[in-house]
């Protein structure tokens, strides 16, 4: 990902606030083409980094929202994969990736977006656009990283155009 084109973004403090608070609650006790909700999962390690996930992905949706961002798909599925937020900024269709770690230990989570992932997202969106009610539509592809700090801190970067679609 080229931080070149990166552009930070400071999340509002209810951001922070709502993903610390489920944080801290936390610390202290398809068809072919379709939105789902995550199914539970059976590990106790899996399901943290699921809870984890889903929560990130709640956290981006809401910071993406007040931005004024029309969030179109949540958890799109299609044969290529899935995308975790498809999103409308504008006159451009926004394909977000987002990706939420409690560590750096397997490093920052912006860096977990490697080329095959970048692949099967150009995947996602051509069978997205494929149906789009607008015949020429802007792509672009962004990634929202979360990292959790602290049980009421996250440190969020919204990279925007953060990759090419290989």
């Amino acid at each position: 990902m080229s931080r070149a084109s990166a552009t930070v973004a400071k999340p509002r403090p209810d951001d922070v606030d709502q993903v610390a608070a489920e944080n801290a609650a936390e610390a202290g006790a398809a068809k072919s083409c379709s939105s789902r909700k995550r199914p539970k999962s059976g590990g106790s390690r899996g399901k943290h980094n699921t809870e984890l996930g889903r929560r990130g992905e709640n956290a981006a949706a809401r910071f993406l929202d007040r931005r004024g961002y029309e969030i179109l798909e949540r958890n799109w599925e299609c044969a290529a994969g899935e995308a975790d937020i498809i999103a409308r900024d504008g006159d451009v269709l926004v394909f977000v990736e987002v990706k939420t770690r409690s560590s750096t230990e397997k490093g920052l989570p912006a860096e977990a977006v490697d080329e095959a992932k970048r692949k099967r997202y150009g995947r996602i969106a051509s069978l997205y656009v494929k149906n789009y009610e607008v015949p020429d539509v802007s792509v672009r592809f962004d990634v929202v990283s979360l990292l959790v700090i602290a049980p009421d801190r996250v440190l969020m970067h919204h990279y925007i155009n953060a990759f090419m679609a290989g």
